[in-house]
């Protein structure tokens, strides 16, 4: 089977969840650079990687990759690039994404114009045809330059991967759904722990917990762009992830998750969010401050993505909600905390400095990824002993 070099983009600071992901799958890392990860796979780990990886925002299929500074270059290289490979007579294809960072082409409509000229020109000579009909499946190109080169690359996903689908309803700053996946792996929560969100906003980081616990593939529920490339990629292919998605499910396990906000209105968002996800049965939504947050049991992981003052108003009460944090963690001593915030004072008001302080873009925010792992729980005996 033909095999594509397969570029997955990816939260700036997380590039190694994502490659741990994509090995997981058993697919070859070719490359990790800031913000994606490239992979070697054929049409089969185009579906699975769609279907399957939690953390990726998109997966795209390599056209090519060269150095240009003037648009005659940028239109000769795209040319010499062999699209009649991946798109057919009748494709529709478009220049969906153009950026540019620190390079001397940084025109976002003058790199999509003549990148969309250049294919013309190339499919032109190979199909020996002036005109394009365009009504078939779709092909959306993206192009990204840092510093002079230039990565192009078929878009398969369509819809962002973070969007999976059952998140009808938002908070006011909602984390993104692979954003919420990478920070609950990169702790040592396991679907057999107890996990609490005490501001749990539209439910995502409860949802994407109860979900990996339910071995419930991200994308099994939703389309993508790739599945009209019939030319590319046999239906058997997506038949065969998604039927692979629905064996792997253990929708009966039994779980410990909890979301609480001072928002009633937003709990009531998260479960409609997570009755679309099919995991409502799995985590337990409750209206409550951070404040009142106590547990009887040991042992646990505290995940949240509090407040950290976009908003000018909110920033007066920040000093006070984090010292309410800092006492919670105080009365739940045994647990594990991990919280992502933008809030540069959230240490000095929680009382105490994190083990460890991972830098993560979401978005173009900067954010702290704050790890206060507590001990670990004693080894349980096995039967018999």
């Amino acid at each position: 089977m033909e095999t594509f070099e397969l570029i997955a983009p990816c939260h700036f600071g997380l590039e190694a969840v994502l490659k741990r992901e994509i090995q997981d799958l058993g697919y070859e890392v070719s490359l990790v650079e800031d913000g994606k990860v490239t992979f070697i796979g054929d049409s089969q780990a185009v579906c699975d990687a769609n279907v399957f990886l939690r953390t990726a925002e998109r997966i795209l299929l390599k056209v090519g990759k060269f150095r240009a500074e003037t648009f005659d270059e940028l239109f000769e290289n795209i040319k010499d690039l062999p699209w009649e490979r991946y798109i057919p007579a009748d494709g529709r294809f478009w220049v969906t994404k153009a950026a540019s960072v620190k390079s001397r082409l940084f025109s976002p409509s003058d790199i999509q114009s003549i990148v969309k000229k250049a294919v013309v020109e190339r499919l032109k000579i190979q199909y020996k045809i002036n005109w394009f009909p365009e009504e078939g499946a779709e092909y959306p190109i993206r192009i990204t330059f840092l510093k002079d080169e230039a990565t192009v690359g078929i878009d398969t996903s369509g819809i962002s991967l973070h969007k999976r689908g059952y998140r009808k309803l938002s908070s006011k700053a909602p984390i993104t759904e692979t954003l919420a996946a990478a920070l609950i792996m990169l702790t040592p929560w396991k679907g057999d722990r107890i996990l609490v969100d005490p501001f749990c906003g539209c439910g995502t980081f409860p949802i994407e917990a109860a979900m990996m616990a339910a071995q419930i593939a991200p994308g099994m529920n939703r389309s993508f762009t790739a599945e009209g490339w019939t030319n590319l990629i046999n239906r058997k292919c997506w038949y065969e992830a998604v039927t692979e998605a629905g064996d792997l499910q253990k929708l009966e396990i039994e779980t410990d998750i909890q979301g609480y906000d001072i928002d009633a209105s937003q709990v009531r968002s998260a479960r409609e969010n997570a009755r679309e996800a099919g995991v409502d049965h799995l985590i337990h939504f409750q209206a409550r401050p951070v404040s009142e947050l106590n547990h009887p049991k040991k042992y646990g992981f505290l995940l949240t993505n509090p407040p950290y003052g976009e908003r000018l108003e909110e920033k007066e009460n920040l000093p006070g909600l984090y010292r309410e944090i800092g006492e919670a963690m105080k009365r739940l001593d045994s647990w594990s905390c991990y919280l992502i915030s933008g809030y540069e004072e959230a240490e000095r008001y929680i009382g105490r400095k994190a083990d460890k302080n991972r830098k993560i873009y979401n978005g173009m925010l900067k954010t702290y990824f704050y790890q206060f792992p507590g001990p670990k729980p004693p080894r349980r005996q096995k039967q018999g002993l």
